[in-house]
């Protein structure tokens, strides 16, 4: 799924998506017929609430606190607890982003741009990530052929190889 507040919004982010795959396809790095099966798989919608089914969110709002702690506050309330909720963040603390009522973990999972091209990711661990959170996410990003590195919730932190 595809979230977003507007509509035009995700229309934008649907017609940058298809772009960057016409470009692989151009290049021959895809097939036509994987263009098109990535976009099927795609569901844009403008309600959070339809995100209470999936199985994995990754956060990537604007980086403005108050703007990603909403969000977080609406997915916990939303989706089930064992759901990892992960922020595309490159400069909010995922402590603090994870500060909830709840207790519910949030990783930090900042892919670099321009995403398609670039392989690597950083796993942020907030001081309350746990082991177990930490290699589904780290797992996950080699599964999607990325080159994932875990980096510590401190500014200036050096990642290291997963």
């Amino acid at each position: 799924m595809l979230c977003d507040v507007e509509q035009r919004f995700l229309e934008r982010g649907l017609a940058t998506i298809t772009k960057n795959l016409e470009r692989e396809v151009a290049k021959g790095k895809i097939t036509a017929e994987a263009r098109a099966g990535a976009l099927s798989r795609i569901r844009p919608v403008a309600d959070r609430s339809q995100l209470a089914d999936c199985d994995f969110v990754i956060e990537a709002a604007t980086e403005k606190f108050e703007v990603k702690t909403e969000i977080f506050r609406d997915l916990d309330r939303l989706t089930r607890p064992e759901i990892i909720l992960a922020s595309n963040t490159s400069s909010i603390s995922i402590t603090k982003l994870g500060r909830k009522p709840s207790g519910r973990e949030v990783i930090g999972m900042h892919f670099f741009n321009p995403v398609p091209v670039m392989k690597l990711v950083e796993v942020i661990r907030g001081l309350a990530t746990s082991q177990e959170t930490f290699a589904r996410v780290r797992d996950l990003a080699v599964k999607l052929e990325k080159t994932p590195v875990e980096v510590n919730d401190a500014p200036g932190s050096f990642p290291t190889a997963c």
